[in-house]
Parts: C-alpha cells; structure tokens; sequence
C-alpha cells in the first residue's frame, strides 16, 4: 500500500476502534512497518484539518476523536436514552397505536383509568402526538403516534403490529404450551 492508501486504512482501523490503538498494532494490522504508519499517521492528521474529527495521541496509542469545538453539538447528541415505559404508558401507547386516532376520554373508557399524566409522558416523549379534534360536543384532542413510536418500537411502518388476536391468545394455548415446555 502506499501512503494515501495506508492513511485511509489507518483511518478505518482508528474509526472502529473503541480506545487508543498502538503504533505496534497498527503495524500488525496492516502488515507494514512503524515508518510508514508514521507518514501514513501524518497524512491522515493533514486531511482531518477540515473535518470535524482529529487524530489524537492519547494513552499510548492514536484515536480518532470529535474536535472540542464540537462538544457540545456532540453531547446533546448523546444525552442519556430516555428510561423505559411504565406498564401504564405502554398499555396507553398500544391502545393510541391500534385505535388512532383517539381521544383522552376513549383511552381512559377503555383503560378505565384516568389517562392524562400518561398522556402528558408519552407527548413529552414525542411518542404520541395531537393529530386534530374530533367532531364532537367540546372538540377532545384526537391523538396519534409519531415517527419516533415507530423507532422507539423498531417498526418500519404501523403495518407491522402484531394483530390483536396475536396478542389475545386464548387461556387454553397458553396452557397447552406450558405443559409441552415442562415435558
């Protein structure tokens, strides 16, 4: 390989790797010796002068890292995952899902509890959304679920819910099948 190509191979290792990689491994891993990985390190720091990555020496090894310019576009990119759903909020979210869309008094008639915290959770979650008003006396919120129900869910489409006698298993099946599993 030469130096242009070892920079980019150089460049693919430093991506994947999760802490800083010796010079020694990189030489094994792309079979050449530490002068060339030198110049190819080298070449590869000249054409990250315009990205927003940089190469860095750290721990006794190099690694590819974001510019501190761009920490804080980069921490708000990894904030902490939002924690999982309460029992509550996903027997909600099913019923948005397979009902939308629904107003707060037909979730609450169905669910028969009062709805509006978990409502108010799955919003804050950009799960659900307002999709209109119903027609009726007091116009009630219609609401629906978002693009990121679908990502949350890993769903491509709403298509792809189960169907609500997959879920709905007679008492009997579920029986049979513990009574196979314990044989």
């Amino acid at each position: 390989m030469n130096i242009p190509q070892l920079s980019r191979a150089l460049e693919c290792v430093l991506f994947v790797a999760t802490e800083p990689v010796p010079i020694q491994t990189l030489g094994e891993v792309l079979q050449t010796d530490e002068e060339q990985i030198q110049s190819a390190l080298c070449a590869l720091e000249q054409r990250l002068q315009e990205s927003g990555l940089q190469l860095v020496q750290v721990a006794g090894g190099y690694q590819l890292c974001t510019r501190p310019e761009f920490a804080e576009v980069v921490a708000r990119y990894l904030q902490p995952q939002p924690s999982k759903l309460s029992r509550a909020a996903l027997e909600t979210v099913a019923i948005i899902a397979y009902r939308q869309p629904i107003t707060l008094p037909e979730i609450e008639a169905i669910r028969g509890v009062q709805s509006d915290g978990v409502i108010r959770t799955l919003l804050q979650r950009g799960l659900i959304q307002e999709v209109g008003r119903k027609q009726t006396a007091g116009r009630p919120v219609l609401y629906g679920t978002t693009p990121q129900f679908l990502h949350y869910f890993g769903l491509n489409s709403l298509e792809e819910l189960p169907e609500l006698e997959e879920l709905n298993a007679p008492e009997g099946n579920l029986l049979d099948a513990q009574k196979q599993e314990e044989r």
